[in-house]
């Protein structure tokens, strides 16, 4: 198994987007599916954050929504703020007729995620590899309101882990399984993580080995 840091996670992913030349949408759309995989049952929430994490939930909306099982999207962020890759799945989502509980406060937002209590599966795709530090604000406020009923599957590692070290920073979310993409993140094989992680499914979303490798050199067209 490779196991990367968060740093080294990203270097591979610029390595396959801007080197390789496969598409971030290409990555984004099969990390979805993985997620989406993992769903055995509806009602579904999802709950999104700004960035790609939250494009990948969006993308996990879209066969939710396509795949009849109800999705509730609980955006901690305003639309205007999704930007890139994230946008792109949104507006599909959009598009297709799926729904958008916009909740950039904390309070709003900490009030709908608690009424995801409903669901079958929540899905957590608010924070994603680059958070340093203790979570704050509207961010906080959803992990502190997450509900403790329905299965919950955190998008790449559980919102509020460090991805180095699998220590909580401040609040984290509580997965039942994880589904970390194209490799395994440090902190997700640290023992005192496993309480937040629960099952880890490392899936394969594209990315080529080599990307990770110390041996990289990067491509050139003849």
């Amino acid at each position: 198994m490779i196991v990367l840091t968060a740093a080294q996670m990203r270097e591979a992913d610029r390595r396959c987007i801007e080197e390789l030349g496969i598409p971030g949408a290409v990555l984004m759309d099969n990390a979805g599916a993985a997620v989406f995989r993992e769903i055995s049952s509806g009602p579904v929430g999802i709950v999104c954050g700004r960035g790609n994490n939250g494009g990948d939930g969006f993308v996990v909306a879209r066969f939710a929504l396509l795949a009849g099982l109800e999705p509730t999207v609980v955006l901690a962020a305003e639309p205007a703020q999704v930007t890139g890759d994230a946008k792109t799945f949104m507006e599909v989502y959009l598009r297709l007729g799926g729904k958008i509980v916009v909740a950039h406060e904390a309070k709003t937002a900490a009030r709908a995620v608690a009424d995801l209590v409903d669901r079958a599966t929540l899905v957590d795709a608010l924070l994603g590899t680059g958070i340093s530090g203790e979570v704050r604000g509207t961010a906080r406020a959803v992990i502190e309101a997450w509900p403790h009923g329905p299965i919950t599957i955190a998008v790449d590692l559980p919102s509020g882990l460090d991805a180095d070290t699998g220590e909580p920073c401040g609040a984290c979310v509580r997965a039942d399984v994880t589904v970390t993409f194209a490799f395994a993140k440090k902190g997700l094989l640290v023992p005192l993580a496993e309480y937040h992680v629960g099952r880890l499914v490392v899936a394969d979303i594209g990315i080529p080995d080599i990307c990770a490798s110390d041996e990289w050199k990067s491509p050139k067209l003849a």
